[in-house]
């Protein structure tokens, strides 16, 4: 409130004697009311009066905010609304040392009701200010992406203060990273190799540090003109303001960059306003520190306006807009720039946990194809197409995913639980995991060799059939019968390489479910004399059974301890801690193998059961299985046969439709072996 030195005294009813009395008060204007009418709202009076007609009649001036009625009568008024104005009631007769006293008390009760209206617009505002601190304090430790974080900070500090423009700075090091503190911890304990005191080596070795860090010109925005930016870096020291903040880590708060006082020791370069046309005027730059101390960064705001919403396209716009960044802007600043160096420290730390994690998720799916080497790259694979596909599907505008957003964390949900689906495999018996054919390779070369056994019996029996015939018929007989008895072998010893042959091809696993397996039923009832004489059948029943599997390499037991592999990485899974934006992990990894129809394993799913994650996954990792290249136990497809195969597990209610749609449309497959990136 503007402060009055000369209040004023209103008189209405000069006859009652009220305009000779207040003569005696010199320290007022003192005005007959019909003047009063002309006066600003704002002008203190006090209205000395006895008449209610008149009173009543001048009713709304009366009652503005800075107006006090006294009320020289012997009797309170009849009107309500006029006895509700009334501050005081004297008697007509009141001596002019009571009423001068009453009249003071009324200025002050005015003054009073200012100043609290004054205290309570600061509060309100002191409100506002915590509230938006409060509220940019959530969204900044919400904020995990450090260039994200970093527009945050410069945007929000601009709203707060007006500014029109703005830029950030990161300190950073540009040498190796010193030692660890507990190094330092150890140099505290005990003298250097130098002689130099430990204390001293501790502090050397920190100057030496600070010596080597530099500023990271990381951010710029402007609302007045385009900003072209480009990442640089600049040595801390006092000729810059940012150095200067870096360095002492003082805030500097500039009226006017074009005329700065001498003694500073920093200036600022025009070229930028030179060759933008713009007027870098007011500068307010403060450090950001962490809870440690430590200066982080330095944020520095351009010209504070009295319009947020002003653009400083001109001379004239900017010497009618710009004012110096006042003291409690500065404050807020301050405030700010420390839950902004927390955040950006956070940030960092953030950043390597996930770098950290990513590390050991990297290494986990190693460990785990290095079980299965034909497997290798797999996972990244599934990946690399399942993040793809979810990609995919956030730009189509039909169909029923045509509203389906993922967020930058539910995309690393989906990254990680791609690369993990199968970690499982650890828990299988890695002669199951690797089964190339239908047959183990003992049981195959155990086959090999009762059938060289077989043929070598074979021959056997025939050299002591020609030797019993030369025996009994004699020379002639036996050499006119020769090429008989050569036939003869020959004709064994094929049908029993025949035999093997149709082994082998059997022993093969196929893609889809094939085979005609009649043959291995007629080799069985084959049999030979073993050493001992006894009959053994050329083919047991339990190489018979494995040798008819109609699809892959596992008959029904090896297939399900495969399939256990998804308990095993749902239970290894369940295990992790896993921060609230990646929780589905587990419940997206463990359906990959799920069908829509219900057919799949090992949980029986059925479609809404199966969250949309899982079916982009499921997609991706059948087409990998199908297009990687050669295993022991299958053949790899080209595009166009796995694409086909796809084609008909969507026909069959395994797989989604419109995913799949999105799939081929999207091309999704041509990335199948881009390195995704590391949401």
């Amino acid at each position: 409130m503007t402060p009055r030195v000369l209040p004023l005294l209103v008189s209405f009813d000069e006859e009652s004697g009220i305009r000779r009395n207040l003569v005696g008060i010199p320290r007022y204007r003192q005005i007959s009311f019909e003047s009063s009418l002309k006066l600003s709202v704002d002008v203190e009076r006090i209205v000395i009066s006895g008449n209610e007609s008149l009173l009543t009649r001048h009713y709304d001036e009366i009652r503005r905010p800075h107006c006090r009625l006294v009320a020289l009568v012997d009797q309170p008024f009849r009107d309500p609304r006029i006895d509700a104005l009334v501050y005081a009631y004297l008697p007509v007769d009141t001596p002019l040392a009571l009423l001068e006293r009453t009249i003071d008390n009324a200025i002050d009760n005015i003054h009073l009701i200012h100043v609290r209206e004054q205290i309570n617009e600061r509060l309100r505002g002191v409100t506002r200010e915590i509230q938006e601190l409060n509220k940019i304090g959530a969204a900044l430790s919400a904020e995990h992406h450090l260039d994200s974080l970093l527009e945050l900070i410069l945007t929000k500090s601009r709203h707060i203060t007006n500014a029109d423009a703005g830029s950030l700075y990161l300190v950073e090091s540009a040498m190796e990273e010193k030692p660890h503190s507990a190094h330092r911890t150890l140099l505290a304990n005990g003298d250097g190799a130098s002689g130099l005191p430990a204390a001293a080596l501790v502090k050397q070795e920190e100057e030496e540090e600070v010596r080597h860090k530099r500023l990271r010109f990381k951010l710029a925005q402007n609302d007045s003109i385009d900003l072209p930016f480009r990442e640089s870096t600049m040595e801390i020291n006092h000729k810059s303001i940012a150095g200067y903040v870096a360095s002492t880590g003082e805030a500097v708060n500039i009226d006017d960059a074009y005329h700065l006082t001498p003694e500073v020791p920093y200036s600022i370069n025009r070229k930028f306003d030179e060759d933008s046309g713009y007027r870098t005027k007011s500068i307010l730059a403060v450090p950001l520190r962490d809870q440690k101390d430590h200066i982080v960064g330095v944020l520095q705001l351009i010209n504070a306006k009295r319009n947020g919403n002003a653009k400083l396209d001109s001379l004239d716009a900017v010497k009618e807009q710009v004012v110096p960044f006042a003291t409690r802007q500065q404050d807020i600043v301050a405030s700010l720039g420390s839950q902004a160096a927390v955040a950006v420290e956070n940030s960092r730390l953030y950043e390597n946990i996930q770098r950290l994690f990513e590390g050991f998720v990297r290494a986990s799916v190693i460990a785990i194809e290095a079980r299965d080497p034909t497997t290798s790259g797999h996972s990244f694979r599934v990946a690399n197409l399942t993040v793809a596909l979810a990609e995919a599907v956030q730009r189509v505008e039909s169909g029923p995913y045509a509203d389906l957003r993922f967020t930058r964390e539910e995309l690393r949900e989906i990254r990680y639980a791609s690369l993990l689906h199968d970690f499982g495999k650890v828990g299988v018996r890695e002669e199951v995991l690797i089964k190339a054919k239908k047959l183990y390779p003992a049981q195959r070369d155990l086959v090999k060799q009762r059938f060289e056994f077989v043929k070598r019996s074979v021959q056997v029996e025939k050299l002591q059939q020609r030797l019993d015939y030369a025996l009994a018929k004699g020379r002639d007989e036996y050499l006119a019968k020769l090429g008989q008895f050569d036939d003869e072998l020959r004709q064994q010893l094929e049908e029993v390489d025949g035999f093997f042959q149709i082994i082998l091809k059997c022993d093969e696993p196929s893609v889809l479910p094939e085979g005609n397996f009649e043959r291995l039923v007629d080799i069985a009832a084959r049999y030979y004399r073993d050493f001992e004489g006894g009959e053994r059948p050329l083919l047991t029943q339990d190489e018979v059974r494995l040798l008819s599997i109609r699809k892959g390499s596992l008959d029904e037991n090896e297939r399900l301890q495969i399939e256990s592999h998804v308990v095993h990485t749902v239970n290894f899974l369940q295990q992790i801690p896993w921060t609230s934006e990646i929780r589905n992990i587990p419940d997206i990894a463990r359906g990959h193998h799920e069908k829509l129809n219900g057919l799949g394993y090992p949980y029986k799913l059925s479609a809404p059961e199966i969250p949309v994650q899982t079916r982009m996954m499921t997609i991706a990792d059948i087409f990998d299985a199908l297009s990687a290249a050669d295993r022991p136990y299958k053949k790899s497809v080209g595009l166009d046969r796995a694409l086909q195969i796809l084609d008909f597990a969507v026909k069959d209610g395994e797989l989604d439709p419109s995913l799949f749609q999105i799939f081929l449309d999207a091309k999704v497959y041509e990335k199948w072996k881009i390195e995704p990136h590391p949401y």
